[in-house]
């Protein structure tokens, strides 16, 4: 955080004593800023043998992730991998296909029993959320799949909720999503979006990507805008965010996340609780109406 210090004393002294002999070879007087960033800088190049391999793969298109474009119920989520001396950042892709049906929103590692207590509960409320936001006039009648793609490890924490949140939206309004943007995050029944943890790893490894594949200025990261003050990002991402050729969207609401990502307004309610056609909540609200309809006609 920005405005803590860390009582690990232990890696505290670490970093010290190896800025200590970066500092003794340059002969200087004291340890400045830039011994300090060297020392873990070095220290991260030598604990990184699996973020590289990870990174070729990325790289290749081993690991399918995006950058460019937009898709339908498509979105990159935001990971981090944490190795016990050594945690990074890295995209993961999720999707979702939504059909007509009563079984509500399935969470693929669960069903293959690779997800965690709190990813669950945060998939059921996103139920909670759909059904707060859609289903006031008739009930609702959907069938959801939700998946991590090319995720073999488990998934737990409820980080991804609004993620996984924005891609049944464009799956259910049939908007595309862009690629260009990676999503961090967690929403609460009320379409809230919450702090979570590990954020300046998951920017730097999204912005890791988009170097390699060439910064094209309109690249960036969703975040909590209560997580700002917990931002301690490298000098590499910070310069680039200045110079404008990568974007972080702090947020406070699910309808920003919406507007930022699909490029159509979200929509707010009338008087009668019904959204606007042309707006986001306004298709999928359609869209779930018409689910309810066949599955009365059926």
């Amino acid at each position: 955080r920005q405005d803590k210090l860390s009582t690990r004393f232990n890696q505290l002294s670490e970093i010290l004593g190896e800025a200590h002999t970066w500092a003794t070879l340059e002969k200087a007087p004291i340890i400045t800023g830039a011994h300090i960033r060297k020392t873990i800088s070095e220290k991260v190049q030598r604990l990184t043998l699996y973020k590289e391999k990870l990174d070729a793969m990325l790289e290749d298109g081993t690991i399918m992730i995006d950058t460019e474009g937009a898709k339908i119920g498509q979105i990159n989520g935001l990971a981090v991998l944490d190795m016990g001396s050594y945690a990074f950042g890295t995209p993961t892709r999720i999707t979702a296909t939504t059909y007509m049906g009563k079984s509500g929103i399935v969470n693929i590692e669960k069903e293959a029993r690779m997800s965690g207590q709190t990813h669950d509960k945060g998939v059921q409320i996103i139920t909670g959320f759909l059904g707060q936001t859609y289903a006031q006039k008739f009930p609702m009648s959907l069938s959801c799949r939700v998946c991590f793609e090319q995720s073999y490890n488990g998934i737990d924490g409820d980080s991804a909720s609004s993620t996984e949140l924005y891609c049944i939206l464009s799956s259910l309004s049939s908007l595309p999503i862009r690629q260009d943007l990676a999503v961090t995050g967690s929403v609460n029944q009320r379409g809230e979006i919450q702090a979570i943890g590990g954020v300046t790893h998951k920017i730097e490894g999204f912005f890791e990507l988009c170097k390699k594949r060439g910064l094209t200025g309109r690249q960036g990261v969703i975040i909590p805008a209560a997580n700002v003050r917990e931002l301690v990002l490298s000098d590499e991402v910070v310069q680039a965010v200045k110079e404008g050729v990568f974007h972080i969207y702090p947020i406070t609401h699910i309808s920003q996340g919406i507007e930022l990502l699909m490029g159509t307004p979200a929509g707010e309610p009338d008087e009668s609780g019904d959204f606007p056609e042309d707006t986001v909540h306004g298709r999928v609200s359609a869209k779930l109406k018409a689910f309810a309809q066949a599955s009365r006609d059926a």
